[in-house]
């Protein structure tokens, strides 16, 4: 009786954990064996090559990161818009997994044009979903436009930002700017010493 065949999914997601840590060019084929613990033929039971690989990782990206995500927020369709774009920002930018990927995805996408215009057609239903549900309570359309633009770049962007907030925390300030992006009061709770 032969060895169980180590799982499709498997080499999808050790690719995907690889991409994440050392972007493109580290998933290699040899590399993702030795980590899975297995040999490299079993891959090519699943994949003709490492360009196969590559586009169904993305594929998996794709699909966990904008098709289930925007699903899931369209599911509570008679919820609250503000508490659904919290959970469309949560369930993609907050996690230890789908983040680190988008953001390897971004940067493999600025040496890759397939790769940008997949990346592009995602961002793009992440800002439907935004205008969509930024503009259930602002009736401006170019204030809807510059909101959910300004909502993906503070999602997007704080991971780069190094800077100090004079007195605040992070989360304290990414919560007053949520409350400014989605038009709500402040939480007192998230003031800074300086706002007394």
């Amino acid at each position: 009786m032969g060895a169980a065949r180590t799982p499709r999914e498997r080499w999808v997601e050790e690719g995907l954990r690889v991409l994440a840590d050392g972007g493109p060019d580290a998933v290699r084929v040899e590399a993702l064996a030795k980590r899975l613990g297995v040999t490299k033929g079993g891959f090519y039971g699943h994949f003709a090559d490492r360009d196969a690989l590559l586009s169904t990782m993305l594929d998996t990206w794709e699909r966990e990161a904008a098709d289930q995500v925007v699903d899931r927020v369209r599911q509570d369709e008679g919820g609250d818009p503000r508490a659904l774009i919290t959970l469309a920002g949560m369930l993609t930018f907050s996690g230890d997994r789908l983040r680190p990927i988008d953001l390897a995805v971004r940067d493999w996408a600025r040496r890759d044009e397939a790769v940008a215009e997949r990346l592009r057609r995602v961002d793009n239903r992440r800002m439907e979903l935004l205008r969509e549900m930024i503009g259930t309570f602002c009736p401006d359309p170019d204030e809807v436009e510059a909101r959910s633009l300004i909502a993906f770049c503070v999602a997007i962007g704080h991971h780069f930002l190094a800077a100090d907030h004079d007195g605040r925390t992070r989360a304290e300030v990414l919560s007053r700017a949520g409350d400014l992006i989605l038009d709500r009061p402040a939480d007192p709770k998230s003031r800074g010493p300086a706002d007394g």
